[in-house]
């Protein structure tokens, strides 16, 4: 019973706790973090390159990771997941020099420091508070 308690404050949003809004835009490689209606943040990230596909419309928080490492891709490393549609997250890059351009498998590739304030945001107002929409 507890562990049903735990994982239901894990998930439940406060009831202070701001609405976010992650808009991805793959034809403009660049992320806007929307909190309560106002623009606070836009990153460049990286998504998918020729030939893979980072898939397009709404979704919900599925599951976050503070250190994940790809088991399709060579154990790479991805700090800050947050899972979002089966194997598909928002992470950060140890490629940073590729920000702003497709070059990932698939993913939302982000700088590590904005993948974290992104993780920070998603669990200080937890992932029933949180949208991400993904356009092109």
């Amino acid at each position: 019973m507890w562990r049903l308690i735990a994982v239901w404050l894990a998930v439940a949003a406060p009831s202070w706790a701001a609405e976010v809004e992650a808009r991805i835009d793959l034809s403009d490689q660049a992320m806007t973090v929307v909190i309560d209606g106002d623009a606070a943040y836009t990153w460049p990230v990286s998504t998918a390159r020729p030939g893979k596909f980072t898939p397009t419309g709404m979704f919900t928080v599925q599951s976050m990771r503070r250190m994940h490492y790809s088991t399709l891709y060579n154990n790479a490393p991805m700090p800050w997941s947050i899972f979002f549609w089966g194997n598909f997250a928002i992470h950060g890059t140890t490629q940073i020099d590729r920000l702003g351009q497709p070059a990932s498998a698939g993913c939302v590739r982000l700088h590590p420091d904005d993948a974290k304030i992104l993780y920070q945001l998603i669990e200080e107002n937890g992932r029933g508070n949180v949208v991400i929409e993904i356009i092109e």
